[in-house]
This record gives structure tokens, C-alpha cells and sequence, in this order.
């Protein structure tokens, strides 16, 4: 039904509203967690805010606004806090502040769900690796695995293919569907272990005095900038409901990477034959398979034409 005149006006009246509410929520807070008292265009932030917010009788206009402001910043850190801890922990409680201050502003949520915050930040830290000095490449490890974390959580699971159904198929035709769940990484430092410790010390937060949890934190760093560069491979992946870090042979990686990229399960076996792996290839690549399958890797056959 077409809507008329004063109706369009009065919807875009409110779009308005809206557009300007949301801009003075989300606007970054001072360095003292406060709300900025200049607007965008230099006027006080006051004379905006005082055209569509009322004060009461205990607060102004500005205030009231401050309080949603706040909230909006303190709600955001707290997420990118607990999605977080293995980076927190290389780069100490201020620099991790400094950074998520730095990324949120840059990247503010495009989406429904906090659970995305973190999907521009590895990024992020690649362009500016003066944020998380001397610790650079750790840092974005760290970051890769942590994200990788929260895809596996809550990624959708598809209905696993069995050993089975993979019986009789043409390998120079078939291409396989992985999990959306699950992500293949190449890291430089060996940070699993490291990143599982801290994700345990996290979960004891809460039984924790305030001197006990800043002596963990204080070895957690410690224990962070000891790790030994060490090129590594790993699946990460989602099994009943859990998330796992399985580790993974340069092969596997291989062939994994190249079914994840759309090859054909022969053109991504034959990237195996330069490693010139001991034993039976076939044996091996079968086992490897049986393994997979096992844990519901792949979801779907998708033929070649």
C-alpha cells in the first residue's frame, strides 16, 4: 500500500533519529571513558544531543546520553576481552586495551551478533604491527587460532558424508565439501598448548582472588614470549559440541588446503607425490581419510562437469 506524504516524512523523520542515535552511542569514548563533549562537526556535544534526548530531574541531557555511550564501549571490550585471552596475554592487560580501542574504532560491529567482532582483525593487526610490538608474529597467530576458535563454536555443522559413501567414486571427478566449521592453519609459533592453558586459566577466573589471577597473568606473559618459532599445521574443528585443535602432518595440510580450495580428490593426491612420503601412499592417504570421515570432515560430493 502507498504510503502518503506525511508518512514518508514522518519515516524518514525517524530513520533520522534513529542514524543520529546510533552514531552518538557508538562514538569512540575519551581516554578517560567519558563521552566526547565536541561533535563531529566541532559544536558541543551537549546542543546535539539536547534535540532529542530530555533531561530529568537527576540528570542532563548529556548524561543520560553518556550512560548509554559507556555501555555500548564497556559491552564491546568485555566480548573482545573473552574472545581474546591468548592475545591478551602476549601483549599484557594497557597494550590489549590500547589495540581493541584502536580496532573497534576503525571497525565498529557491522552486524546482529557481537560473536563477529573479531572477523577484520587479523587483518588489522598485519597492517599495524606497531600495536602488538615486539610480539608481531606471535600476536598474529594468536589471532588466526583465536578466530578459528569462534568459527569452529558456532559455524554450521552439515550432515557428514561416512567412509563409505566415498567407495567406488571417481577421484578424478569428485570434489569434496569440508565442514563450514572447520579452518586449516599454517602457524609459526607452536601455540595450541599455550592458547588451551590460558582458556583453562580463564575458566578459574571467577574462583580466583584479584592477586592469584594477576600472578597467572603475569606467567601467562612470560610463558607467551618463550614460545619457539616452530612452523606448524593444525584443524580446527568442532566434534560433540567441542572445539578441538587437531594437529596435522605437512601432507595432510596439503591435501586438506587443496580439497578446501575446490581441487578434485586426484589432482589434491597427487600434490603429495613431490613429498615422496615413506610407505604406501595409497595405505596412508586412506587412513587419513578413514580418520576424517570419522570425525564428519566433509558434508557434501559435488562432481565435476
Amino acid at each position: 500500500m502507498k504510503r502518503s506524504k506525511p508518512e514518508r516524512q514522518t519515516r524518514r523523520a525517524l530513520h533520522q533519529l534513529q542514524r543520529l542515535m546510533a552514531r552518538a552511542v557508538m562514538r569512540p569514548l575519551t581516554r578517560r571513558d567519558r563521552m566526547q563533549v565536541k561533535w563531529i562537526d566541532g559544536r558541543p556535544t551537549e546542543i546535539v544531543v539536547n534535540q532529542f534526548i530530555k533531561p530529568n530531574d537527576r540528570l542532563t541531557s548529556f548524561e543520560r546520553l553518556e550512560i548509554y555511550n559507556r555501555q555500548y564501549w564497556f559491552r564491546l571490550r568485555d566480548c573482545f576481552y573473552d574472545d581474546y585471552p591468548g592475545l591478551r596475554a602476549v601483549l599484557g592487560d594497557k597494550p590489549f586495551e590500547r589495540l581493541a580501542d584502536e580496532y573497534l574504532t576503525k571497525n565498529p560491529s557491522q552486524s546482529y551478533t557481537l560473536r563477529n567482532l573479531g572477523s577484520r582483525l587479523v587483518k588489522f593487526l598485519v597492517a599495524n604491527p606497531k600495536l602488538t610490538a615486539p610480539n608481531s608474529e606471535l600476536a598474529w597467530d594468536l589471532a588466526r587460532l583465536e578466530w578459528a576458535h569462534i568459527e569452529a563454536f558456532d559455524n554450521a555443522a552439515e550432515r557428514p558424508l561416512k567412509v563409505g559413501d566415498l567407495s567406488g567414486l571417481d577421484a578424478a571427478k569428485l570434489r569434496l565439501r569440508l565442514q563450514p566449521h572447520l579452518t586449516l592453519l599454517k602457524l609459526e609459533h607452536d601455540v595450541a598448548d599455550f592458547l588451551i592453558g590460558i582458556k583453562k586459566q580463564a575458566g578459574l577466573r571467577n574462583e580466583a582472588s584479584n592477586a592469584m589471577e594477576q600472578r597467572r597473568h603475569r606467567a601467562g606473559v612470560r610463558t607467551a614470549r618463550g614460545l619457539k618459532r616452530r612452523v606448524n599445521f593444525l584443524a580446527v574443528h568442532r566434534y560433540q559440541d567441542g572445539v578441538y585443535y587437531k594437529p596435522l602432518e605437512p601432507g595432510q595440510f596439503i591435501l586438506l588446503s587443496a580439497l578446501q580450495k575446490g581441487a578434485t580428490l586426484e589432482a589434491a593426491c597427487a600434490r603429495l607425490v613431490r613429498l615422496k612420503l615413506a610407505g604406501d601412499l595409497g595405505a596412508t592417504v586412506r587412513q587419513w581419510f578413514a580418520n576424517w570421515a570419522a570425525l564428519g570432515w566433509f558434508y557434501g560430493l559435488k562432481p565435476s562437469k
